[in-house]
C-alpha cells in the first residue's frame, strides 16, 4: 500500500534538523507543489519579521496572516504587498489547522477587529515585561459560534554577537466558542528553540567549541471561562497563553538544560584525572573492607 505524501513529508520533516525547518520545508514544496497549503499551514517555522508601511512597526508573519505571498499587518489592518483585486473579505481559519482560509486570510469582522487591536496592545506589554525586547502580534479571524486567533511572540539575541546566538519562537492558536456567559477556549501552543555557541570563538582557536541545540515543543490545553464583555476575552486568552509559556519554559528548561548538564557532566571531569583515580581507589578499597 503506497504511502500518503503529505504523511511522508511530516515524518521527513520530524527527523530532518529543525532549526533548517524553513529550507527543507521549501525543499519539500519545490518537489511537491500540490502539497503547499497543506504543508503550509501545518508545520510550525520560525516567525519572520516585516515592518508595516503605514506605521512604522514591526510585525510577524505567519500561516494565519498569509494570503498568497502577501501579509496583513495587525497595526493598520492592511496586507504587504497588496492584493490584487482589492482587499478579501472576511475570513479565518481554524485553530485546529483545518482551515477555512489558513493561506487565505481574511479581514476580522469589526467586533474581532476591535478584539484584535486590543489583544495586540495587551500583549505588546506582555513582550515588553516578560522579554525586555522582541516582536509581538496577534490575529483573531472570525467563527461561526465565536472566533478564533494567534498570539505570536519573537525574541532573538542582540544584533551582533556572533559568538552566541538564540532565537524564541512562541506560537499560542486558539478558539473561542461563546456559549452565553461562558467560553470554551481551545489553545494549541508550539515554542521554537534555536541556540548555538561558537563561531567566532570557535575559528579563532580559543578552543570553546561549538554548541547547536534546536528543537520545538507542542501543547494543548482546553479551558471554559466566564466572560462579562469583550474585553474578558482578552484577559482570558492572556491568562492562558501566560500560564502556557510558563509550563513550556519550565519544561524547556528541564529537557534542554537538565538533560545538557548531564551530559556535559558524563563527558567533562571538572578535577584532574589523577585525583579521579585515587578517588576511584579509595572506593574499591573502602568496598573491599566491608567485604571481610
Amino acid at each position: 500500500m503506497a504511502a500518503d505524501p503529505f504523511d511522508s513529508a511530516l515524518d521527513l520533516l520530524r527527523r530532518l534538523n529543525p532549526k533548517q525547518t524553513t529550507d527543507h520545508l521549501n525543499d519539500i514544496i519545490s518537489l511537491c507543489p500540490d502539497l503547499t497549503e497543506d504543508l503550509l499551514s501545518s508545520v510550525d517555522q520560525p516567525l519572520g519579521v516585516r515592518r508595516c508601511k503605514q506605521t512604522g512597526r514591526d510585525y510577524l508573519l505567519c500561516d494565519y496572516n498569509r494570503d498568497g505571498d502577501s501579509h496583513r499587518s495587525p497595526w493598520s489592518n492592511q496586507f504587504d504587498p497588496p492584493l490584487d483585486g482589492g482587499e478579501p473579505g472576511v475570513g479565518g481559519a481554524s485553530a485546529e489547522g483545518g482551515s477555512e482560509g489558513a493561506g487565505e486570510a481574511g479581514l476580522p469582522g469589526d467586533r474581532v477587529r476591535r478584539m484584535e487591536v486590543r489583544a495586540n496592545e495587551a500583549f505588546d506589554v506582555y513582550r515588553d515585561l516578560y522579554y525586555e525586547g522582541g516582536v509581538s502580534s496577534v490575529y483573531f479571524w472570525n467563527l461561526d459560534d465565536g472566533f478564533a486567533g494567534v498570539v505570536l511572540l519573537k525574541k532573538s539575541s542582540p544584533q551582533g554577537n556572533t559568538a552566541a546566538e538564540g532565537v524564541w519562537d512562541s506560537i499560542h492558536v486558539f478558539e473561542a466558542s461563546e456559549r452565553g456567559r461562558t467560553t470554551n477556549y481551545k489553545l494549541t501552543s508550539t515554542v521554537i528553540l534555536n541556540l548555538s555557541q561558537g563561531g567566532a570563538r570557535a575559528s579563532g582557536g580559543g578552543g570553546g567549541g561549538s554548541l547547536d541545540l534546536s528543537g520545538n515543543m507542542t501543547r494543548q490545553v482546553e479551558q471554559d471561562l466566564p466572560v462579562e464583555s469583550d474585553e474578558s476575552h482578552i484577559v482570558n486568552i492572556g491568562r492562558l497563553v501566560e500560564d502556557m509559556e510558563l509550563k513550556m519554559r519550565n519544561l524547556l528548561q528541564e529537557v534542554y538544560f537538565g538533560k545538557l548538564k548531564g551530559v556535559v557532566g558524563d563527558l567533562r571531569s571538572v578535577g584532574s584525572l589523577s585525583e579521579g583515580q585515587r578517588d576511584r581507589d579509595a572506593q574499591r578499597e573502602l568496598i573491599g573492607s566491608m567485604r571481610r
